[in-house]
């Protein structure tokens, strides 16, 4: 299941390489835009980078792999040939973990990797839900450079940050994805309910125009 054990800060673009994460991989790159892919992919980089920072190891903390599927797959939900009929955060993690099981994971990973995505924009109660949980939220927060959450933003060195972002630029990611998920929300009231972030960001871009996260990524760490 686990990919091979390497140091979590020793090469920070590094990849799983085995056939499961290959197979994730080809997926989200089939399905997802292409700023959308490159932070999922920042994601699980950033969040393995965190897992170092805590002191976690590969095969002994958490498995690659699921931290890899999880992270890449997380916003699967707003990708372009979904059903869109619940919230995005909801919907990616039936559509992950539908993928995983169809690929021989066991139904005990795939729902922690069910959990992690779903869970991705709960503060308060991902951090409740085991490791893999922890690891999505912070690695999804840290590539949103601080408004999200900026417990481990110095977790990556300007260095390791430039490779990342070298090997997968970020492509004016938070209003792609922004976009994504209130095109989304707006296709029916059952992906936009009240006081979630879907929800939120719709009634926020109707409003105002923009989102309170757009306008405070500005000043974040990478800006954008």
């Amino acid at each position: 299941m686990t990919g091979h054990p390497h140091e979590t800060t020793a090469d920070p673009i590094t990849l799983p390489g085995t056939p499961l994460a290959d197979a994730v991989l080809n997926l989200i790159r089939r399905v997802e835009t292409r700023s959308v892919f490159n932070h999922s992919i920042r994601s699980y980089l950033f969040a393995r980078l965190v897992a170092g920072r805590l002191g976690l190891t590969i095969g002994h903390d958490y498995h690659d792999d699921l931290l890899f599927a999880a992270c890449a797959m997380h916003d699967l939900g707003v990708a372009p040939d979904g059903p869109h009929t619940q919230r995005f955060e909801v919907e990616g993690a039936d559509r992950a973990a539908s993928f995983l099981i169809d690929h021989g994971v066991p139904a005990a990973d795939a729902d922690q990797v069910w959990q992690a995505i779903a869970l991705h924009t709960s503060p308060g109660i991902a951090e409740r839900r085991g490791t893999l949980c922890v690891l999505v939220r912070e690695g999804v927060a840290l590539d949103f450079g601080g408004p999200l959450g900026a417990d481990h933003v110095d977790a990556v060195t300007d260095e390791q940050a430039d490779a990342v972002h070298a090997a997968y630029p970020r492509l004016d990611m938070v209003r792609s994805l922004t976009d994504a998920i209130v095109a989304q929300a707006a296709k029916d009231p059952k992906n936009a309910p009240r006081y979630a972030i879907p929800g939120e960001f719709l009634r926020e871009r109707e409003t105002f125009g923009r989102t309170r996260l757009e306008h405070a990524c500005r000043s974040s760490r990478w800006g954008n």
